[in-house]
């Protein structure tokens, strides 16, 4: 019996001892990633003031799990840039999956364009301005215009390759807001130089069996774009639609 009333006292005591002293590194753990956060978004604030435009080497990764594991790589060059409050990017494909491709895409005044060579054709895409905030990502993005649109949890830091140098970039896991993109794409995570607005990675969670990674590098950041950054090489037999 004194063994058995020892225990039914000890037992709780340990418990809350254990929690007693949990709580406290747990609550300055969170308290130290919240203000971690806030330095990451505070310097992106300062970075957004000097961008101006931003081109980088791009490998875009689509990658299927199930039902048959599957990996579509595209690569190319990006091109983005911020003007009087108003932003355009450009994507121009050169490989896909180790083939030659000329596929592009463009976003501009709202509509996001896309040209495929195969078919000679461009779809403008007119329904997607209210998504711009999601097309520059991590791309002369402030902290706050994230914070607008996203809610964001700090996962610490990490060193990626740039394609010249290691960067300490800041890794920050987003939920969208907004339920209709949060549907479709239930988390973004991107690993972002906060110093030059940049991100270097970036992975789009679609499914628990699908994602959409792209890689950054060599980027050449507020300097003169080609003039053919933010359109096509098409020509008198090119179809145009809109959907």
């Amino acid at each position: 019996m004194r063994v058995r009333f020892s225990l039914v006292f000890v037992v709780p005591i340990v418990a809350l001892w254990s929690v007693c002293l949990v709580a406290p590194a747990v609550h300055a753990a969170a308290a130290s990633a919240a203000d971690d956060k806030a330095k990451v978004l505070e310097r992106l604030n300062e970075s957004a003031k000097t961008f101006r435009s931003a081109a980088a080497d791009v490998e875009f990764d689509t990658i299927e799990t199930d039902p048959v594991p599957d990996t579509d790589v595209q690569k190319g060059v990006v091109y983005y840039e911020r003007k009087d409050g108003s932003f355009r990017a450009g994507v121009h494909f050169t490989q896909h999956n180790g083939k030659p491709s000329a596929k592009a895409y463009t976003y501009n005044n709202g509509v996001l364009s896309l040209y495929e060579p195969g078919p000679n054709e461009v779809t403008n895409y007119s329904k997607v301005g209210k998504f711009e905030s999601y097309l520059i990502l991590g791309f002369g993005a402030s902290g706050r215009e994230l914070e607008s649109k996203w809610d964001i949890t700090y996962l610490g830091s990490e060193s990626l390759s740039d394609g010249k140098t290691q960067v300490k970039t800041e890794k920050l896991e987003l939920v969208a807001k907004d339920p209709d993109v949060r549907k479709n794409v239930p988390k973004v995570t991107i690993w972002v130089d906060p110093d030059r607005a940049v991100s270097l990675k970036q992975v789009f969670t679609l499914s628990s069996t699908s994602s959409y990674i792209g890689h950054y590098t060599n980027f050449k950041m507020n300097q003169a774009l080609p003039a053919d950054a933010f359109k096509f090489k098409t020509d008198s037999k090119t179809a145009y639609r809109t959907e």
